[in-house]
């Protein structure tokens, strides 16, 4: 995969126009960030006053007070890793506050719809940024997809969003 993009990854977080989507495909990222958020879940703690006042609450926010929209899907299946119930349970709450939007594509007792689908991000249905991870949920980081690719992202993104339901939804069924 070469790069499509004459922007960085991260300059795309406030270089959007419309929407930003993501699809979350492991079980654990454990490794790629608020650590230590994750280490107090764990041991029954608060929230760190750090993890409550993220940089991504404002990145979130600016975007969706500018009428953008930031939105994503993750496929999971139950019972939850520790990982996820903290992701879930912290994460989603908290960036909720800020007008992310969350579905989950819950395939405990069906087939996953795209069952080959690599984590992403795609902007504007024009860019998609291919993450990568090891086994133990570090990031590795991006690489953006070919143009003649963005088709199959945007199908990818389309599956998961039909077979997905809000997050609140799914959460007043199964969360913790």
């Amino acid at each position: 995969m070469a790069t499509s993009s004459s922007r960085t990854f991260g300059e795309w977080f406030t270089a959007f126009e419309r929407e930003a989507f993501r699809l979350e495909t492991l079980d654990d990222y454990s490794q790629s960030g608020g650590v230590d958020a994750y280490q107090a879940f764990l041991a029954g703690r608060e929230q760190p006053d750090s993890y409550q006042a993220a940089e991504w609450l404002t990145t979130v926010g600016n975007a969706t007070e500018a009428g953008k929209r930031v939105y994503r899907v993750h496929v999971l299946s139950r019972p939850l890793t520790d990982y996820l119930r903290f992701e879930l349970s912290w994460g989603y709450r908290r960036n909720m506050t800020a007008g992310e939007e969350f579905f989950i594509l819950d395939v405990t007792d069906k087939a996953n719809p795209i069952p080959d689908a690599p984590d992403f991000w795609m902007f504007d249905n024009t860019a998609v940024a291919v993450m990568s991870y090891d086994g133990a949920g570090k990031y590795l980081g991006s690489e953006f997809a070919e143009e003649d690719l963005l088709a199959e992202f945007r199908a990818y993104r389309d599956t998961a969003l039909a077979h997905a339901v809000p997050f609140a939804e799914w959460w007043a069924r199964h969360g913790e």
